[in-house]
């Protein structure tokens, strides 16, 4: 089933694969992460979307299927949404107007009613290779796909339709491996489409025309071993533009000494845009792993990250400073989290769900 020199089962699932979230409304410097309740998920969860209007969220993972659940109930069920499912790893899903967009390492897209979990349209060989992240645009007409390919897509999510086709990514690595482009997302205003490949390069692009804008390197997050596995790690699994497209968080992880675990830490490098300045490196000097999803507060004062290694993380840096604000160890490896309100959020990792609290003060 592997057609790269990494696992079958993937680390990321791309933070990026839920709706592109809305910023963190704030007005209050969280200072403390408190875990309500955590549950169990039915296999490996690599992707969320929220429900338009509830909490109920969508997940889809390593079992293949779409499941739904309410986080803020007393005790969670997670039910599978339908019977009908994808033929391999579910690493993205989306929620437009109450109908979900999934997409997998099977190269389909599949357009689900939220409600009944019947299928509405399927796109076979969406891409020629894994489909690794989804972004939906902040009106919801747009769907931005990335796969290993090394290939960006953009869709109507009313027909189905493929709008645009972008190439720009290398094939292989520079040590001549297959690469992987596993990150995606959409400005706040629509008008961006920025994208992150394995080698720590990221291409920030115009939506309406596909044309680069920029090129962004973040070197770091990309590490070879050219003696004992000539084999590589890392690259960068998760991007966010804050509110007013002003800056781009990348994250990763830093160099690995021995690329067969996850022992880098943690690292998110924060742009200033458009002069491409990098404003923070910031590299965690407690918890390990990749960053798999960002996300900023709205007035950009802070920035959530979540992820991990074989355990879980969710952190909150300052971008005034590039400081550690609050930190919380969440079960397995965190893939992805929606909030729910301006505090609340859902987190989803590898075989567990956490409802968890931002607190601090006004």
């Amino acid at each position: 089933m592997t057609q790269s020199d990494e696992p079958a089962v993937p680390v990321a699932g791309d933070a990026s694969a839920s709706t592109e979230p809305a910023a963190v409304p704030t007005a209050f410097v969280p200072s403390k992460v408190t875990i309500d309740r955590t549950f169990q998920l039915p296999s490996i969860t690599f992707c969320l979307a929220r429900h338009s209007q509830s909490d109920r969220i969508f997940c889809g993972g390593a079992d293949f299927a779409l499941h739904h659940f309410q986080p803020a109930v007393e005790k969670p069920e997670t039910r599978p949404l339908g019977e009908l499912k994808h033929s391999s790893y579910v690493t993205g899903v989306v929620n437009a107007g109450g109908t979900l967009i999934s997409g997998g390492y099977d190269k389909v897209l599949i357009w689900w009613n939220a409600e009944t979990g019947e299928q509405i349209r399927r796109v076979d060989s969406a891409h020629d290779r894994w489909i690794r992240s989804l972004a939906l645009s902040p009106d919801g007409a747009r769907l931005a796909t990335v796969a290993d390919d090394m290939r960006t897509k953009v869709w109507d999510t009313a027909s189905g339709a493929c709008l645009l086709t972008l190439d720009g990514y290398d094939l292989q690595t520079p040590h001549g491996f297959p690469s992987m482009l596993y990150a995606v997302c959409f400005s706040a205003d629509g008008k961006r489409l920025a994208t992150g490949n394995k080698t720590g390069r990221v291409l920030i692009r115009d939506v309406e025309t596909g044309v680069i804008q920029q090129t962004i390197e973040t070197p770091v997050m990309y590490t070879w071993d050219p003696k004992q596995r000539r084999h590589s790690i890392g690259g960068i699994r998760s991007l966010a533009f804050s509110a007013d497209g002003s800056l781009l968080a990348v994250g990763g992880m830093g160099q690995v000494g021995n690329i067969d675990h996850l022992e880098g830490k943690s690292r998110i490098e924060v742009f200033r845009l458009p002069s491409g300045e990098r404003l923070h490196e910031i590299e965690d000097s407690k918890y390990k792993g990749l960053v798999e999803k960002l996300q900023f507060s709205a007035d950009q004062q802070w920035l959530l990250a979540a992820g991990g290694d074989n355990g879980g993380f969710l952190s909150v840096w300052s971008m005034q400073t590039g400081k550690l604000l609050a930190q919380e160890k969440v079960g397995n490896h965190l893939h992805a989290f929606e909030m729910l309100d301006e505090r609340r959020l859902v987190t989803v990792g590898h075989d567990q769900a956490a409802l968890l609290t931002l607190a601090g003060e006004e």
